[in-house]
């Protein structure tokens, strides 16, 4: 026994065993030594007592011995080809039980032939060097079959073994193995199998090792091997920084991150047009090929000038490589064909290697061998620098032909080789890069395109480095980004916001390079720059490996099925929820009868989308059919785990182990297919159409009604021949406006163009599934399926249209209140006919708008003759009805524009929509102005008679024609202020039906228009009170003030003449003055009509009573025809002024 460090033994523990072939010491410090070739027997020493006491009774010698979690002794017998095991909890030494092996040495799966390391993890699964067999064997709790996880037979390609001896799985549970007639010992990663140490063949130099028997590792990672034939114990030591190389190869954390935003290091006016070579040393030298200049530019450690330029005579060298001694290897194959050494010592260039194209990879190994890539030749070529003499180069990788095989390279560009001497190739035209170990001729593809194992799409692979952890990092020049892996995969690092400058992006990416802190730095070759991209450090936490929950299911024809990468193949899968009482990093390890594929989502898994909420996932990398998720989780998220499997439709049971640092709860969300219904339906050339997605018209659609007994989880889906769309709505479905109810919709996207919906339902709610097609005008037999937890029927469902929506194609507007002429007349023109063809009502309405037009302006030329004389003018009231006169004749020609302007517009269906909007936003504010300034003129009559009764004597006329000027001027804005916001929100409403689908066969154009005001609820409220104002404030101060002038004057007159009571004075003014009692109750009565037009919906079907609705539109014009009638004829003031002017312009008449 070696205390830690000490050189010399601290301890010689001597007993009654012999020969003994192994031990095992448990945490307390006690040893299990093998006794079984005499005695039959194995020994347990107690470290508390010294002293020897027999737990297990044995045949033969124990070759492997193993305690495992459960204190339960294993031993493997080798000449018996068998494992057994015994309790050491027992009372009693009870007879051993066979943990693997039947008694009878054999190949198959459940024998083994000279079984001798073993080793049981935490999930109690054993593992078995079984040595005849050149295999070691992994033996599930409770199964009799193993599985082969490396060497012969195994599953999926691994390492070729030559008597497995030893065997130690780490926390990551990969593999480490005593490789014994191969003299080495080799171990698992990521990437797959490789050589640790003794990989230089079988001796006795400290590189080597002859015929090693088994191996253990201390707490910092370094190796202790038994070197049987050297009789030695080994120890290597775990090399905590690179390997001594001139170039860093760091070590990331699994949560280490880069800035995405990239640093200019160098520029073009310094490292020429498209750099491709950039080497940076250990020492933080950087090293930049100049291919413009022939220059190699160097840059000592974080300086921003270059430090050196050297100048040689070389041609535009597309790599370089630098050794731990400062010389520089330079391509210089385009013009010289060679490559050259820059020597630092001397400063001098000298020819290192011939060859017949340029180099577009460079690289020296470990045993001083210089590796070249040919591009043009397929090849990489090498050449010792050992020799004395430049000999003739040796093929490395390639045939000298260009093609996809193992054997094969096509323009290889970027090479690295290991400290095995594996050589890594960039294979440029085959998308991938290839791994050609020490002696082989066939590459394993470890990166892109590969028949049997997914890693990561690749597109022109140029660059390539390994890590210390023998992790891949990739230049992706067409993809223009660098890429690496590490436990969890490949993933992208830096250039991953596609092709561009930005300082986040990268151009054709040719090569790139490690510092010592981490940093990339890459040659941006088609942006003609050097980019540094920062390592941003973050602490690597090492996650507990004891096991804290297990769960298992299976997978069967009843499972949930998905399109797991959304193509053509359909996968059975699985839903789990995870919930961690404590946040921390945990791991997940699958195992089982299948090929396990699992991902962690955040919140919830969509099926039909697997890559929204993505977190985390990850297949069996290896043999051994084992899944690895290491992930941090935090308390406070709800995670999903879905379970499904590498290759379709693969059914079969399946474990999860979590450990971490905290229990885990798991809960079950998927649940098991229970089709309740089957409904069968069919779209035909007379199904309904509409605007899908208000993007694809004429798709024929189907509407179910679905009736749900019990609220649940339902899951529906298609089945037909042709693309299905699917969309679930509550309450209701209008096909002019199918983004309104909408619940849930899928356009079979990740699920072989079937719709698939998964939605909760409730038996209280109405649902409507509207079944429709991808592509226009298809018609076709429709299978739709529903599961869930209880029975459910569709039935047909016919949607209610409302006529107060208009428009097509999702382009649709909800009219609100208010009837305008467009709305009344507008199922009543038939475009593209003219006037004679049309309909009786409209001719009837053409003649009445003539008629009133005639009417109105008789009756302003009239009042306007009446009032322009100057006798009418001695007071305010007459420059009120002047101008009353004239904004009469101009509302009645606004009415007649209007008219017109419908009717001719809907008739010829080709008029400029600039012309019609012009209208549409002009023509009714206008018109309401001249119809309201109306109104007010007639009310300012009645308010300055009121005055002129309360004034009397003392009323004074100059004031009275300055307030009228004044209020004539002001009046108008005023009404055209409270009408600003109809030219805010009036406008014309366009919309075109689908092809096929016109309202009317005569509108070939199939564009329909309508001016429409698009109110908001509180532009609407205010528009109301505006139009009670307006069709109610004048009739209100009209009545008052006729109600002043009656009792007012008859108040007056009673106190003048004392004669007659008040009463009788009020019925005399009365009679005198009946005429403004009644004008203002006309005026309000024919006003009335607009009133209520403009108030009923905007929907109501006019059509149906088309003149209940447009005889009252026509009445309520009349008013502005009456000013003559209502407040000439009874004024014998206003009649006596208006024979003289009519006798004046007779007598001026010849």
């Amino acid at each position: 026994m070696w205390q830690e460090e000490n050189i010399n033994p601290t301890n010689i523990i001597t007993g009654s065993f012999i020969n003994p072939y192994s031990l095992f010491v448990t945490l307390n410090g006690d040893i299990y030594i093998d006794d079984g070739e005499q005695n039959g027997r194995v020994q347990k020493w107690i470290a508390e007592t010294n002293t020897f006491v027999t737990v297990m009774r044995v045949s033969l010698s124990c070759w492997g011995l193993f305690v495992d979690i459960n204190d339960t002794l294993y031993c493997s017998i080798q000449y018996r080809g068998q494992v057994v095991k015994r309790s050491l909890n027992d009372a009693v030494m009870t007879s051993n039980r066979v943990a693997a092996g039947t008694d009878f040495p054999g190949s198959t799966s459940n024998q083994l032939s000279g079984p001798r390391g073993i080793f049981v993890d935490v999930n109690l699964d054993l593992y078995v060097a079984d040595f005849n067999n050149n295999r070691v064997q992994l033996f599930q709790l409770g199964e009799s079959n193993g599985i082969t996880v490396a060497g012969n037979t195994s599953l999926n390609p691994t390492i070729t073994l030559r008597g497995p001896s030893g065997i130690v799985l780490d926390t990551e549970k990969y593999l480490f193995i005593v490789d014994q007639h191969n003299h080495r010992i080799v171990g698992s990663g990521l990437n797959g199998f490789r050589c640790l140490v003794g990989c230089y063949g079988y001796g006795s130099q400290s590189n080597q090792l002859f015929r090693p028997a088994s191996f253990s590792f201390d707490p910092y990672g370094n190796m202790f091997v038994t070197d049987t034939e050297n009789h030695r114990i080994q120890k290597f030591l775990l090399m905590k920084d690179s390997f001594a190389l001139s170039f860093y190869q760091p070590k990331f954390c699994s949560t280490a991150i880069r800035n995405s935003n990239g640093i200019t290091f160098a520029d073009q006016s310094i490292v020429g047009q498209s750099p491709t070579a950039i080497f940076v040393s250990t020492n933080n030298t950087i090293y930049v090929a100049n291919r413009e200049k022939n220059t190699i530019v160097m840059y000592q450690e974080e300086n921003i000038n270059p430090t050196n330029i050297i100048h040689g005579n070389f041609t535009e060298p597309n790599s370089l490589f630098v050794t731990s001694n400062g010389d520089i290897y330079i391509d210089d194959g385009y013009e010289n064909g060679r490559v050259q050494k820059w020597i630092a010592e001397t400063n001098t260039f000298v020819t290192v290697m011939n060859v017949n194209s340029s180099c577009w990879g460079l690289f020296v190994d470990i045993n001083d061998t210089l590796y070249c890539s040919m591009l043009d030749h397929h090849q990489v070529v090498k050449i010792s620098l050992n020799d004395s003499v430049m000999s003739s180069n040796h093929v490395a990788a390639g045939t000298g032909i260009g093609g996809p095989d193992s054997n094969q390279l096509r323009s290889p560009r970027g090479i690295f080789v290991d400290v095995n001497l594996d050589l890594y190739v960039a294979d440029c035209d085959n998308d991938r890069v290839q791994l050609f170990q020490s002696g082989e001729s066939n590459g394993i593809t470890v990166a892109g395109s590969h028949p049997w194992r997914k890693t990561i799409t690749l597109s022109c692979p140029s660059g390539i480095i390994l890590d210390a952890e023998k992790y891949l990092f990739i230049a992706d020049q067409n993809n223009h980004r660098i890429v690496g892996s590490n436990l969890d995969g490949f993933r992208c690092l830096v250039g991953c916001n596609g092709m561009g400058s930005q300082s986040n992006q990268l151009n054709q990416p040719f090569s790139f390079s490690f510092d010592h802190s981490g940093n990339i730095f890459v040659a941006d070759h088609s942006n003609h720059r050097i980019q540094k991209f920062k390592y941003v450090r973050r602490l690597c936490v090492n996650t507990f490996s004891g096991l804290q929950k297990s769960y298992s299911s299976s997978l069967t024809n009843n499972s949930q099925m998905y399109y797991r990468d959304c193509k053509k193949e359909n996968f059975y899968y699985e839903s789990i929820q995870v919930k961690v009482i404590k946040s921390g990093y945990y791991t997940f390890r699958v195992s089982g009868a299948i090929d396990p594929y699992g991902s962690i989502y955040n919140n919830k898994f969509n099926p039909l989308d697997p890559v929204d909420n993505l977190l985390n996932q990850d297949y069996a990398h290896n043999s051994d059919i084992q899944l690895k998720l290491d992930i941090y989780l935090d308390a406070d998220i709800i995670y999903v785990l879905v379970m499904t499997t590498f290759d379709s439709k693969e059914v079969g049971e399946f474990s999860i182990n979590i450990s971490g640092r905290n229990e885990v709860n798991f809960e079950r969300l998927s649940t098991p297919v229970n089709i309740q219904l089957i409904y069968s339906l069919k779209l035909t050339d007379n199904s309904p159409t509409y605007y899908r997605d208000c993007q694809v018209p004429q798709c024929h659609y189907e509407t179910l009604q679905i009736h749900v007994n019990t609220t649940g989880s339902y899951i529906l889906w298609s089945k037909s021949n042709t693309d299905a769309y699917g969309y679930i709505y509550k309450n209701d479905f209008n096909p002019l406006k199918p983004s309104e109810n909408l619940l849930l919709s899928h356009d079979g996207e990740c699920n072989d163009g079937q719709f698939k919906l998964i939605i909760d339902l409730e038996n209280t709610t109405r649902y409507i599934l509207v079944v429709t097609t991808r592509n226009p005008k298809i018609t076709g037999s429709f299978s739709v399926f529903i599961s869930g937890p209880n029975n459910v029927s569709l039935s047909p469902f016919s949607p209610k249209q409302s006529s107060c929506v208009i428009g097509d194609q999702c382009n649709v507007y909800m009219k609100g209140i208010g009837l305008t002429l467009d709305d009344i007349l507008r199922d009543e023109l038939q475009p593209n006919k003219v006037l004679n063809n049309q309909s009786f009502s409209i001719k009837l309405s053409a003649v009445l708008t003539i008629v009133m037009f005639v009417a109105g302006l008789i009756n302003s030329v009239l009042s306007f003759i009446t009032f322009h004389h100057k006798d009418a003018q001695q007071v305010g009231c007459g420059m009120y009805l002047l101008t009353s006169a004239i904004t009469s004749l101009l509302a009645i020609s606004m009415f007649i524009i209007k008219f017109w302007f419908v009717v001719l517009t809907h008739i010829n269906a080709s008029t400029s929509l600039s012309v019609l909007r012009g209208g549409c936003a002009s023509i009714e504010p206008i018109l309401k102005l001249f119809l309201y300034l109306d109104s007010w003129l007639n009310a300012c009559v009645a308010v300055e008679r009121a005055v002129l009764i309360f004034k009397g004597v003392n009323f004074d006329k100059k004031k009275s024609k300055s307030i009228a000027r004044r209020t004539i001027v002001i009046l108008p804005f005023c009404i055209f202020g409270t009408l600003i916001h109809e030219l805010a929100f009036r406008r014309l409403f366009v919309y075109e039906a689908a092809p096929g689908m016109s309202k009317n066969n005569e509108n070939p154009n199939n564009r329909y228009v309508s001016c429409i005001t698009h109110y908001s609820p509180s532009i609407q409220n205010y528009n109301t009170a505006v139009l009670f104002f307006h069709l109610v404030g004048p009739f209100i101060i009209n009545l008052l003030s006729a109600l002043f002038i009656i009792f007012g004057g008859a108040r007056q007159r009673s106190n003048a003449r004392t004669n007659q009571n008040f009463k009788e004075h009020v019925q005399e003014q009365f009679r005198e003055h009946k005429q403004l009692i009644i004008s203002p109750i006309v005026l309000l009565v024919l006003s009335i009509p607009r009133l209520i037009i403009s108030l009923l919906p905007g929907c109501v079907k006019t059509s149906e009573n088309l003149w209940l609705y447009l005889g009252p539109y026509f009445i309520s014009f009349t008013p502005p025809m009456l000013i003559f009638l209502i407040f000439v004829c009874p004024s014998e003031l206003y009649m006596k002024a208006f024979k003289q002017s009519f006798n004046r312009i007779r007598r001026r008449t010849p």
